[in-house]
């Protein structure tokens, strides 16, 4: 597993295939509740596909959780997490 990343390169890419077959219409698949790699990082499957499907449209600016974003506005001396409210929906 590499350092940092909290699931093995074969998860990874088993995410990255059923994504694929979902959003594609001529492609048959679901992500399942029980997708390792979503679980792990506590992500629900509607909103991965969210995630996937509509980022551009529904952020705009730094995307992470609610720690890291307000450590990343400090350190730019920003007063507003543009997207937190965005980021606790789909990301936790």
């Amino acid at each position: 597993m590499p350092k940092g990343l909290p699931f093995e390169l074969k998860s990874y890419l088993a995410l990255v295939e059923l994504t694929g077959k979902c959003i594609r219409t001529d492609k048959k698949g679901a992500i399942l509740e029980s997708q390792p790699i979503l679980s792990r990082l506590n992500i629900e499957p509607d909103n991965w596909m969210k995630l996937t499907t509509q980022f551009s449209r529904i952020f705009h600016g730094a995307v992470g959780r609610e720690q890291v974003l307000t450590a990343y506005c400090e350190t730019l001396k920003k007063r507003r997490r543009t997207n937190l409210a965005n980021c606790e929906r789909l990301l936790v």
